[in-house]
């Protein structure tokens, strides 16, 4: 597994006790994308978390967007994510 999926792993970990956590690599699928060309990954991330109770979607989105903070300036180019309770 690379490193930015485990960085990615550590930091959603940390931050929202998943109770299930897959983190999917989909870089390969803009190879020459602009945001390919600077460095940052495309991810799919599924995650399930008690912390997202009583959430909107768009709440939750932030949660995951706030866990991974920095690495949504380079690291991450594109992100999508599932994020649902258990």
């Amino acid at each position: 597994m690379n490193e930015r999926i485990e960085q990615i792993r550590a930091r959603l970990t940390a931050a929202l006790s998943p109770v299930s956590l897959e983190i999917e690599d989909d870089s390969h699928l803009h190879a020459g994308h602009a945001g390919a060309r600077r460095g940052g990954g495309h991810y799919t991330v599924h995650i399930v978390s008690t912390a997202f109770e009583g959430k909107a979607p768009l709440a939750r989105h932030r949660q995951v967007f706030d866990a991974l903070g920095d690495m949504m300036q380079k690291e991450i180019h594109a992100l999508s994510i599932k994020a649902s309770t258990p």
